[in-house]
């Protein structure tokens, strides 16, 4: 279902006014319905545009969750006013370049090896560019320090071994990617 509205006069405390509202539910797609539709509150001036800018907002809050807690830990830094910016433009450095290997790992397919592809019941990516980028660089030094250990492990289990080369061959691909 899909509706805009305009025009609606909105008011709870004296000095709101008119705006756009659109209204959305999901069809039902593969037996699974949505439990609630969006009613979103704007000032936009079409139903597809609304959409398109709060769908992109999914992936600003997974960008503040890499940031703050999944993988910089900024919310941790207990800086001070002055560090808190350089380390906020570091922050955005690094996650930029973190990002575009990422993207850069799914694209060569190679992300599936870095992380669990997404849940029979899951319709969305489950991890980040930026996770799979920080994992994936993170796969290829723990290599250095489990190489031995992996070795003996795969004597002990030779019918992984199929499974094993294919994993070497992707992380072949990750460190010439990376």
């Amino acid at each position: 279902m899909k509706m805009f509205l305009t025009g609606v006069s909105v008011t709870k405390n004296k000095g709101f006014g008119n705006f756009n509202v659109g209204a959305y539910w999901k069809r039902k797609y593969k037996g699974k319905q949505e439990k609630e539709p969006w009613f979103i509150l704007t000032n936009l001036d079409s139903l597809s545009e609304v959409l398109k800018v709060y769908r992109a907002r999914a992936g600003i809050e997974a960008m503040f969750k890499d940031c703050k807690t999944g993988g910089y830990n900024l919310e941790g830094s207990k800086a001070n006013n002055k560090r808190l910016n350089s380390l906020i433009l570091l922050i955005a450095i690094a996650y930029t370049a973190t990002s575009l290997k990422g993207k850069t790992f799914r694209q060569t397919n190679q992300g599936k090896y870095i992380a669990r592809l997404t849940e029979k019941s899951r319709r969305d990516r489950r991890h980040s560019n930026f996770w799979i980028g920080l994992y994936g660089s993170l796969w290829i030094h723990a290599w250095e320090f489990c190489s031995d250990f992996i070795s003996i492990m795969m004597s002990n289990n030779p019918q992984k071994l199929n499974n094993y080369k294919k994993g070497l061959q992707a992380m072949s691909i990750i460190d010439k990617t990376a």
